[in-house]
C-alpha cells in the first residue's frame, strides 16, 4: 500500500495511542520480573499473562510504527463537493428495506475514533467513492447483494466518539 488516508484528528489520535502503548512497557516488564521471582515459570499464570500482554503490546506498537510514514494526512475541513470522497458524510437508503443509514468515510485505521465512520476500503465505502446524490450503488454483502440509493452527501468534520 503506497499511502493510507487519515484525517488530521485521526493522525493525532494514532500518535497519542502509540505514546500510550509505549508508556505501558515499563509496567509489563516489571510484571514479568515479579512473576519470575515466584519460581517455576511453567505453571505461573501471572508470568504467562504478562508475556502475552507484552507480545500483543509490541505487535501493536510495531504495526502503528510501520504505518505512520505512509499515512496521507487529509484535513476534512478542506474537503467539499458533490461527489463522495474521503471524509464525506453520506446518507443512504436500502432500496429493499427502506432503512436509512448515515456513514462518514474515513481511513481504515481511524474508524474506531469517529461516530458512524466506515472505512473507504470497506465494501460500502468502495461502492460509494465517486458517486453523488441520487446515484444507486450495489454492495456485495455477506447476505448477498444490497442496493442503496444515495440520499445526501455532505462534508463536515467527523464527530469523535465519546
Amino acid at each position: 500500500m503506497d499511502s493510507i488516508p487519515i484525517s488530521k484528528a485521526g493522525y493525532e489520535l494514532k500518535k497519542t495511542e502509540l505514546e500510550e502503548l509505549k508508556a505501558e512497557r515499563p509496567a509489563i516488564i516489571l510484571a514479568i520480573a515479579e512473576a519470575r521471582e515466584e519460581g517455576d515459570l511453567s505453571e505461573n499464570a501471572g508470568y504467562h499473562a504478562a508475556r502475552e500482554r507484552q507480545g500483543w503490546l509490541e505487535a501493536k506498537i510495531n504495526f502503528i510504527n510501520s504505518r505512520m510514514p505512509i499515512y496521507n494526512v487529509i484535513d476534512p475541513a478542506e474537503m467539499d463537493g458533490d461527489k463522495v470522497a474521503f471524509s464525506a458524510t453520506v446518507e443512504i437508503e436500502n432500496l429493499d428495506t427502506e432503512e436509512v443509514s448515515t456513514y462518514t468515510l474515513m481511513g481504515p485505521d481511524e474508524t474506531d475514533f469517529f461516530e458512524g465512520a466506515i472505512s473507504i476500503v470497506s465494501p460500502v465505502g468502495r461502492a460509494l467513492l465517486g458517486k453523488e446524490e441520487g446515484d444507486e450503488i450495489l454492495v456485495d454483502a455477506p447476505k448477498g447483494r444490497v442496493e442503496y440509493e444515495i440520499l445526501s452527501v455532505q462534508y463536515n468534520n467527523p464527530k469523535p466518539k465519546k
